[in-house]
């Protein structure tokens, strides 16, 4: 039961409800207060007036002319004391003798009370406590001309002015218990709000939740964004801003229309789709939560430049495999010549077969200086060979060793490669495909060329776009990569300041290059 131990919708409906019984308390006590205040000056105001009257009448002045006055006042103030409902109409002379009086064996005494205001021509008015006990009277002079002949006060003892202001604290009791239970349903109420938004959690756990939840929005390696209906970012961790190069004013504003911040912003599910973002390979995931959009970001650049030599280094497996295979075929066919007696075509059919292969070799290895690019063209050359398609390296391709890094350097020749044999294996015979590159002053020039039929000139504008492919729209998905290559490819090139070139089936690739060491 302590209150440290509330969750805080109960925390807040106990300070709400508190906070409006102070409240209503001081209210009431205020209401009270004013309500005694006023009830003072209504009788102030009632005893003056009442008192201006019965001096400003002819009987009164007549009376005090009279050989016994009280003979004449007593009984006009005892009617006038009955129907102006005061306590006392009390008639003297200004030496403050009695004349009239509630209590007639009082006559003839001295008045109990201030009386030289009066007496010098003013009224006044004063709480007092006479015969009769405290009371707010007010006295007037009564004047004959500019003369005054006589003092007339009406009073209205305080106990009658209190029993006014109580019956008016039922009124304000009902006032009060009204504000009571109205505030008290409101605190209620918010407080129920309170309780769903929060979850019934206390303030320390809320605060031990921020506490995890920031640690973990800054610390986590993948990228978190939420986003509203309108597409409006609201959250964004660190990791998210760095891949998507937002800052700070991007939150709660909508995160854009273009490039992968466009795609996030159609709000539909998605399932580790690959997108590229600037120079980066992401894979993203969104999903549905609330009222908006989870997103999670994955940088697989690295990841992506890995798999570019794995592939390599795969190709280049299978073309040692193809090649043993061959070889094997070869060898059997020389044994046998040999078996046959057939000697000299034997050593003819070794050599020519030795040197077809040895001239691929020499030309890969002489011209291409980087072991990871001469690999790689080994690699495709047996390849396409295993589906009918040459590959020719121009005799004068020259790229020199460590021109580009070897991760971009496969990225952009292996993909050209890759779709350019594709390309030549759905062309009619002669199926080919050629390579060349030139070094030129601080620039590399890569061209890539096939027999296939080439890009439509309408196509050459979203052939770099993540997910567009000639091989149709099923194949072109974003969680399965196709559609990808070309884009992998623009990117390296931008990212090395480059541009590419199409020209019906030929690619050229041109990137500045650092001096070789």
């Amino acid at each position: 039961m302590s209150p440290r131990r509330w969750s805080l919708a109960q925390q807040l409906l106990g300070l709400q409800l508190t906070v409006i019984t102070v409240l209503v308390t001081g209210t009431l006590a205020g209401a009270y207060v004013q309500a005694d205040r006023a009830s003072l000056d209504a009788a102030r105001q009632k005893v003056l007036g009442i008192a201006w009257t019965v001096a400003d009448s002819p009987s009164v002045r007549d009376g005090l002319a009279a050989p016994d006055p009280t003979a004449v006042l007593q009984p006009l103030a005892d009617r006038l004391n009955r129907d102006a409902e005061t306590d006392f109409v009390v008639v003297m002379t200004t030496g403050g003798i009695r004349y009239t009086h509630p209590d007639p064996r009082q006559i003839g005494g001295h008045f109990l009370g201030n009386i030289d205001d009066a007496v010098a021509g003013r009224p006044l008015t004063e709480t007092y406590t006479g015969t009769l006990g405290a009371s707010m009277r007010a006295v007037v002079p009564v004047r004959d001309g500019e003369r005054v002949v006589g003092l007339v006060s009406v009073g209205i003892r305080l106990t009658s002015v209190a029993q006014q202001v109580r019956a008016r604290i039922p009124s304000l009791l009902v006032t009060a218990a009204l504000a009571l239970l109205l505030a008290g349903a409101g605190s209620w109420l918010v407080s129920r709000w309170v309780r769903r938004q929060t979850h019934d959690l206390g303030p320390a756990q809320l605060a031990r939740m921020y506490e995890f939840y920031d640690a973990v929005l800054h610390a986590v390696r993948e990228g978190l964004l939420l986003l509203d209906r309108q597409g409006r970012l609201l959250l964004a961790n660190d990791e998210a801003r760095r891949l998507l190069g937002l800052d700070e004013s991007a939150l709660g504003r909508p995160i854009g229309a273009e490039g992968l911040l466009g795609v996030l912003a159609e709000g539909v599910p998605r399932t580790d789709e690959i997108h590229l973002a600037g120079d980066r390979v992401l894979v993203v995931n969104q999903a549905p939560a609330g009222a908006g959009m989870v997103v999670t970001l994955r940088d697989h650049t690295d990841l992506q430049a890995l798999t570019g030599e794995l592939d390599s280094v795969r190709g280049f497996t299978e073309s040692l495999r193809a090649q043993a295979h061959e070889a094997a075929n070869r060898l059997h066919t020389v044994l046998s010549l040999i078996e046959l007696g057939r000697t000299a075509e034997a050593i003819e059919f070794a050599g020519a077969e030795l040197a077809v292969a040895q001239r691929l070799t020499d030309r890969v290895v002489g011209a291409v200086r980087e072991p990871v690019l001469a690999a790689l063209l080994l690699g495709k050359a047996a390849q396409a060979a295993e589906r009918g398609v040459e590959l020719e390296v121009a005799p004068d391709a020259e790229v020199p060793e460590a021109a580009l890094p070897p991760g971009d350097l496969v990225t952009i020749v292996g993909n050209l490669l890759d779709n350019a044999i594709d390309a030549a294996v759905a062309a009619p015979p002669p199926r080919r495909v050629s390579f060349s590159a030139i070094r030129h002053g601080g620039s590399l020039t890569l061209r890539v060329a096939d027999s296939g039929p080439g890009l439509d000139p309408a196509d050459v504008s979203r052939a770099f776009e993540r997910g567009w492919s000639t091989k149709g729209a099923a194949h072109a998905t974003a969680s399965t990569g196709r559609g990808l290559g070309l884009a992998l490819v623009g990117q390296a090139v931008h990212r090395h300041g480059g541009d590419i070139e199409v020209d019906g089936s030929a690619f050229t690739v041109r990137v500045a290059v650092g001096v070789p060491a």
